[in-house]
């Protein structure tokens, strides 16, 4: 959720290195620049351009008097940004870079100069402090988020150096960007330092009667206004107490939804959503981002208690909304482009469409996303989720309406010859060869980030000065998706095994089908359906590898009676009950001695299988048998020629 005052741009006070000392012209050109910047960025004339150019005009003129210094090339940078009308971030980027790159920030160590005016921008002590601080910002609403973080680390590091109005701008950014990148608990840790510095707690800034402004004299109304919402923000996502108070803000009611949601209160936080649609109609404040941020909610809140179908519809509106919001973003202005939510929004929509076992919506909903989120196990699991389910609907229609099967399709009740398109694995398509390589990237990842899990990094307790550094783990290695916790990850970790495996199997890749079923066994709290999975895929492997001794264990049908009931009975699959579980189990053991020989306690051990799950199958399987033994009884009476 944003918070109501965009983070500004900041222009900066001009002085010269070489030139320390400032003469009564001097003094007169940069009064009358700064005045004409800050008419400029008022509410009552930020339409005139006007006042940019005669800002432009005067620092020229100071050139001319002192010469060009860091300080007035950046000053020259953001007042053309402004002038813009805050949309040509490109150009102020590569002047910063610039001036970066030049080393002429290091130079500058300047004696503060006296506050001319009013300025709604705070000296923030070094020269080299606003220009990195812009820096972030525009990498902020660029979605570059561990890009501004890596930029802001600096400053956050010396905020000991700063006074108070420019510690909050700059812990409000760097609260933003921890919240963006669902670092929740260093967040919240990093808001206790904060405040502490500004001489305020969490308890006193969101008490029912507080007053921002009054609690935290020394900086804006809007900024103060703005850390508290931060603040609440924090304390709403780590699950702590907050009374969120109905002022009639959009933002604070959409806080509120966000409380009831997290405590699973779906309806109220679902009603808490309509209100605001129906206030901000009232109020003239609907707009293409309000309309994404509800349709956005409803749409999670409808997934959540498993209406998908309107789940997707809401999403899918979202999704126009959004596509209003970034439509010309080249020509949008640097606010505005943190607000496009389109990888979150088709990341839900993926989820949703796979619910909806419409695997090719969602394949396409999670291509764009993963150009963001690459590192995200859980998306690769999902890609290779959607590719697995195309390829099973595609098989029941075969089955349908294809031509009879051939032998071996009956051996196994989930074995299905697969044949792929020769195209390469590497094109995004839902495919099997391509789900084999989202597993693999969802493997090694997951794999990486199990040794991390719930791992502390921060080692020097009570350095305020490493408020950058992790003071405890957030695990967010699933971004849009929330922190995952050491549980979900085993869990994960299961799925993928389970997923690699099948997959493998299909493709014909025995050896990696039996490696990931034999490693799916040995995790620990090892789910019952993911045991059964296991055994089937281990036996199934070994016995296309001509191993069918080692394969028979898999099949006893003993281990399924100490299967949980509830663990089926819960699952979004076709084996709903033990009883189909022992059925599945009886006829994959039945292949088994089918292949042996064993023809006699194949036939017994499937009169036994009565489930509609393997009725079709088992018939197959009985007539393959009685061909196989009249074969063999007229090859023995066949007078040889």
């Amino acid at each position: 959720m944003e918070t109501p005052e965009e983070t500004p741009v900041t222009p900066e006070i001009p002085n010269s290195p070489e030139k320390p000392k400032i003469n009564s012209q001097d003094y007169r050109l940069i009064s009358k620049a700064n005045d004409d910047f800050e008419s400029a960025i008022s509410p009552f004339s930020i339409c005139c351009s006007g006042n940019y150019d005669a800002c432009l005009e005067i620092l020229e003129q100071l050139e001319l008097l002192r010469g060009s210094d860091s300080k007035l090339l950046h000053n020259r940078a953001v007042a053309k940004f402004y002038k813009t009308q805050c949309r040509n971030h490109d150009e102020l980027l590569k002047s910063l870079e610039e001036l970066d790159d030049d080393k002429m920030l290091n130079r500058c160590d300047l004696a503060v100069l006296p506050q001319m005016t009013s300025s709604p921008t705070p000296d923030l002590g070094p020269s080299t402090m606003i220009p990195i601080y812009n820096k972030a910002v525009i990498f902020y609403h660029r979605h570059m988020f561990e890009t501004a973080l890596l930029t802001l680390k600096p400053l956050v590091q010396k905020l000991d150096n700063c006074d108070e109005c420019s510690i909050a701008l700059i812990g409000v950014l760097m609260l933003r960007l921890l919240l963006a990148t669902n670092r929740l608990k260093k967040a919240y840790d990093f808001l206790e330092i904060l405040l502490q510095k500004l001489g305020t707690s969490t308890l006193t800034l969101t008490a029912e009667d507080s007053n921002p402004q009054e609690v935290l004299p020394g900086i804006g109304e809007n900024l103060a206004r703005c850390l508290k919402l931060l603040c609440m923000l924090s304390m709403v996502v780590n699950r702590k107490v907050v009374l969120v108070p109905e002022d009639g803000t959009t933002e604070f009611s959409a806080l509120k939804a966000h409380q009831y949601y997290i405590m699973k209160d779906f309806q109220m936080a679902a009603k808490q959503l309509k209100k605001i649609n129906v206030d901000s109609y009232r109020g003239g404040l609907y707009n293409h981002e309000l309309n994404t941020l509800i349709a956005n909610n409803m749409g999670i809140i409808h997934l959540r208690v498993r209406h998908y179908a309107i789940a997707a519809k809401f999403f899918q509106n979202a999704i126009i909304f959004d596509k209003h919001i970034a439509a010309n973003l080249r020509q949008a202005e640097l606010h505005q482009m943190s607000s496009v939510r389109s990888c979150e929004i088709l990341y839900n929509l993926g989820i949703a469409m796979l619910h909806l076992r419409r695997p090719k919506e969602a394949f396409q909903s999670f291509l764009v996303p993963l150009k963001t989120y690459h590192n995200n196990p859980r998306l690769w699991l999902r890609i290779a989720e959607a590719c697995i389910m195309e390829h099973e609907l595609r098989r029941v229609t075969e089955e349908k309406h294809g031509p009879s099967s051939s032998q071996k399709r009956v051996l196994f009740s989930n074995r299905i010859p697969y044949t792929e398109s020769s195209q390469s694995a590497a094109v995004p398509e839902p495919t099997m060869p391509f789900a084999a390589l989202s597993l693999r990237n969802a493997l090694f990842l997951t794999r990486a980030y199990s040794h991390h899990v719930n791992v502390t990094t921060g080692s020097d307790e009570g350095n305020e000065e490493e408020t950058c550094k992790s003071i405890s783990t957030d695990n967010n290695f699933c971004n849009p998706s929330g922190p995952v916790t050491k549980e979900s990850l085993d869990i994960m970790l299961s799925a993928i095994y389970a997923a690699y495996s099948y997959v493998s199997l299909r493709l014909g890749d025995y050896v990696t089908a039996l490696e990931m079923a034999q490693e799916l066994l040995k995790t620990d709290k090892i789910s019952d359906a993911h045991k059964l999975l296991a055994h089937m895929y281990a036996g199934e492997a070994l016995i296309m590898m001509d191993k069918l001794a080692e394969a028979r264990p898999h099949f006893e049908p003993t281990f399924v009676s100490t299967l949980n009931t509830f663990d089926f009975e819960t699952k979004d699959w076709h084996l709903k009950s033990l009883d189909a579980a022992q059925n599945v189990v009886r006829y994959n053991l039945a292949v088994a001695l089918n292949l042996k020989g064993d023809f006699e306690v194949a036939k017994s051990l499937l009169n036994t299988c009565t489930h509609p799950i393997v009725a079709s199958k088992v018939f197959a399987l009985k007539v393959h048998i009685e061909k196989t033994q009249a074969a063999a009884a007229a090859s023995l009476i066949t007078p040889r020629i």
